[in-house]
């Protein structure tokens, strides 16, 4: 079974910085895409950003210019850095990978456990 898991969440002051990291773990195959998201209390999860196994990237909006989203193949592991965070960057933050398992026909969609970010004013 793959799994991923984060770290690197935590509390910090408007202005600051954070970096999150997932790693993804199993009898993988490949990866395709990975990407964060994240979901504010009463709110629908949203894409934050994505980077594809060749280093295409997306990103939301409102993250752009302060958001960097980078993977490091070889360690199947995504990362989110995050400057001059804001009050409203406050949620939990998912990771999320598109995996093809060894054996397996076809990719899945797998999402990490969340990681809660909490950006103070």
């Amino acid at each position: 079974q793959v799994q991923l898991v984060e770290s690197g969440g935590g509390l910090v002051q408007a202005g600051g910085s954070l970096r999150l990291s997932c790693a993804a773990s199993g009898i993988i195959f490949s990866i395709n895409a990975m990407g964060w998201y994240r979901q504010a209390p009463g709110k629908q999860r949203e894409l934050v950003a994505t980077i594809t196994s060749g280093g295409t990237t997306v990103y939301k909006d409102s993250v752009k210019g302060r958001f960097t989203i980078s993977r490091d193949n070889a360690k199947s592991t995504v990362y989110l850095q995050m400057n001059s965070l804001e009050p409203e960057d406050t949620a939990v933050y998912y990771c999320n990978g598109i995996i093809r398992q060894r054996y397996s026909a076809s990719a899945s969609n797998y999402w990490g456990q969340g990681t809660q970010v909490t950006v103070s004013s």
